[in-house]
């Protein structure tokens, strides 16, 4: 099924239904993603309309319900899709995973009629989200983020800003936290936004080292107002909500942090391959060749971590310990094999006229999004020795 070098091992797919999704995907990715990837991702251009394609051939919403219009995919099939995509361009990988994440307090938290009314719309209309839960001085700790939310009457009032947010000022919904009590997680509460509503506004979208494509931006709510029907979960739920949602998005990452990986050694191989130095191929030293092995030893992984992971959710056990396991290893792995790309094409590498150099300057990004791989560790740690003593 791959055509891929550093994917030379047949995957284990569930279903047949499956091996058909994965081919679609990659077919979709050859075709209409690959090709424009450099250029647009140079000129800072976000692919709405690619998102629009992927939302008619059913991958907005692939591990949801069917009754909402959904895909019904366990994790394990899912996070493939998000390889696949990633591999073509991590904007497209990132933004799927960015957009799964914000309909997951609604479609895991919601009531009947808040799902039936919203999620069709969210899962397969063409809309795409954003998740709100960062804030300028609320990053690692989350728990002291400050919007608030106000009842007034059977609505409430929305204020403050939220930072570091995917989709920000393009995004037809938001999944927004924010504080309806008192200090600490439990006075937070999650609430489901229209990207449209007044007095939301986004600032100009953030100057990145890589992601250019991928708009990042603050968004200000001043006295947005919101039916409390748009309420999700009980008051005060919602950073247990938003800890929901992240353990299952930390799995989206790494398996966009694989996919990252796997086009980087792609490229570093078809290099080895073609270029000659001292009348032979490059790929024949043995110093190379072993830089290439490691490479792809850790893009296999990267996937069985995650997969492994995503079994467990699957499952319905306990999986936050090894998601936070995956993201750490799969994003630091990233790192460490486009580097060794960038250093395999020498001189060329260094160029933008090789994708190589991208793909390190995304990697980077991927160590820090969905908790940084420190905050991954302390993750593990309670895991593994309990909280820290106060």
């Amino acid at each position: 099924m791959s055509e891929s070098p550093a994917d030379g091992v047949e995957r284990r797919l569930p279903t047949d239904e499956a091996r058909e999704l994965l081919a679609l995907v990659r077919d979709i990715a050859r075709r209409e993603i690959a090709p424009r990837a450099a250029e647009e991702e140079a000129a800072g251009v976000f692919p709405r309309e690619l998102f629009a394609l992927l939302s008619r051939s059913g991958l907005l919403g692939l591990p949801y319900d069917p009754e909402y219009g959904g895909g019904g995919q366990p994790y394990e099939v899912y996070l493939q899709v998000l390889e696949e995509l990633a591999a073509a361009r991590l904007t497209v990988g990132l933004g799927v995973s960015v957009h799964t994440l914000s309909c997951h307090a609604l479609a895991g938290f919601g009531t009947e009629e808040q799902r039936a009314e919203h999620l069709p719309a969210m899962l397969g209309g063409g809309l795409l989200g954003a998740y709100c839960l960062s804030e300028p001085s609320a990053g690692s700790d989350a728990a002291a983020l400050r919007t608030r939310a106000v009842r007034d009457g059977d609505s409430w009032v929305i204020d403050g800003t939220k930072a570091w947010i995917t989709h920000g000022g393009i995004a037809d919904f938001c999944t927004v936290m924010a504080r309806t009590g008192g200090p600490g997680a439990r006075g937070i509460t999650a609430f489901l936004v229209p990207g449209d509503a007044e007095g939301l506004s986004a600032a100009p979208p953030e100057r990145k080292m890589g992601m250019k494509g991928s708009p990042t931006a603050q968004l200000h709510f001043d006295g947005v107002r919101v039916p409390e029907a748009r309420r999700l979960g009980a008051e005060g739920q919602g950073f247990a909500i938003a800890l929901a949602a992240l353990d299952s998005g930390r799995l989206g990452i790494a398996a966009c942090a694989v996919g990252l990986g796997r086009a980087a050694l792609d490229e570093a191989v078809a290099y080895a391959r073609e270029r000659r130095q001292f009348g032979r191929p490059i790929a024949d030293f043995q110093g190379l060749r072993f830089l290439l092995a490691d490479m792809a030893t850790q893009v296999e992984a990267g996937r069985a971590l995650y997969l492994e992971a995503a079994r467990l959710r699957d499952e319905g056990r306990e999986f936050g310990r090894t998601a936070a396991m995956a993201k750490l290893f799969c994003t630091d792995a990233a790192m460490r094999i486009t580097t060794d790309a960038v250093q395999v094409l020498g001189g060329y590498g260094y160029t933008a006229d090789f994708p190589v150099e991208r793909y390190l300057r995304e990697a980077k990004m991927l160590q820090i999004v969905e908790g940084t791989n420190q905050i991954q560790r302390v993750v593990i740690a309670r895991h593994l020795v309990g909280p820290e003593s106060r």
